[in-house]
């Protein structure tokens, strides 16, 4: 639809395909930033905009959203769903902030004498570790930007998985193999996660490069879809294609684009 037009807005494209909004423009962006020479942009008023901010900004009110890191959108040539598709880097600048000051425990008396009377206060619990990384099977746990609390399992790797890419009517290259991920995500928080669970889902290769997503998905393992609700889980497979040659050693998980203290990581083993 969008090749015949050249041109549609992201609620139009939902609304003739049957899709939630937002999960159209985040397909729409990930089919972007696979290669395929796709702008997903915005349009707005600017004299509104400005008259927004300034009315904000006059009382106060207006706070930007949260630093998302960088994302690179590449913007070359026709598209084809073979070849390693880098996963685009960026440095993380996180302000700290500093922690209030603790109040001072009272006392009464001279030390050392009866009179002498310490104040306890009852120790906070203390975190449990957090693991990030894993094997084949285990299940790992991270936050969303959002901030609902995810735990997702590595459930299989199938590799190579030509049979089910080409089953599916997709054909390989000479010298390509196809991967599936098999990952199930469980919302144990009662904040929403509505971001694509396998948006920033990808293979690490023994020479330390990535390999993104395929823009495709089989019949006989269903894709994941956007969002996973308070108390649910969602399971959904990811597929890849990359050169027969390369050898798999991870899977790595992120809420953003570059690797961060919530990125997970499952070795794959032989």
């Amino acid at each position: 639809m969008l090749a015949d037009s050249g041109r549609a807005a992201v609620h139009e494209i939902a609304q003739r395909l049957g899709m939630d909004p937002r999960e159209a423009a985040m397909r729409l962006i990930t089919l972007s930033g696979s290669g395929l020479p796709l702008l997903v942009g915005v349009e707005c008023d600017p004299n509104g905009i400005r008259r927004a901010l300034a009315n904000a900004a006059a009382y106060g009110s207006y706070q930007g959203p949260p630093p998302s890191g960088a994302y690179a959108v590449q913007q070359s040539g026709p598209h084809h769903v073979s070849g390693p598709h880098p996963v685009p880097y960026g440095p993380q600048n996180p302000q700290s902030q500093p922690f209030p000051a603790q109040p001072q425990q009272a006392t009464w008396g001279p030390p050392q004498s009866a009179g002498w009377v310490r104040t306890e206060q009852p120790q906070p619990p203390q975190p449990r570790p957090v693991v990030r990384t894993g094997k084949v099977g285990t299940v790992l746990e991270a936050d969303s930007l959002e901030g609902a609390r995810l735990s997702i399992q590595l459930v299989e790797v199938v590799d190579p998985a030509d049979f089910l890419f080409t089953a599916a009517g997709y054909k390989l290259a000479e010298g390509e193999r196809a991967v599936v991920v098999h990952t199930e995500v469980t919302n144990a928080s009662k904040v929403p996660y509505t971001s694509l669970p396998d948006m920033y889902l990808v293979l690490v290769t023994k020479t330390g490069e990535s390999v993104t997503k395929a823009p495709v998905s089989l019949s006989s393992r269903p894709a994941h879809k956007l969002g996973v609700q308070p108390g649910e889980t969602a399971g959904g497979h990811t597929v890849f294609v990359l050169p027969d040659t390369t050898e798999i050693i991870q899977v790595r998980w992120s809420v953003r684009p570059e690797v961060d203290v919530n990125t997970l990581v499952w070795t794959v083993e032989d």
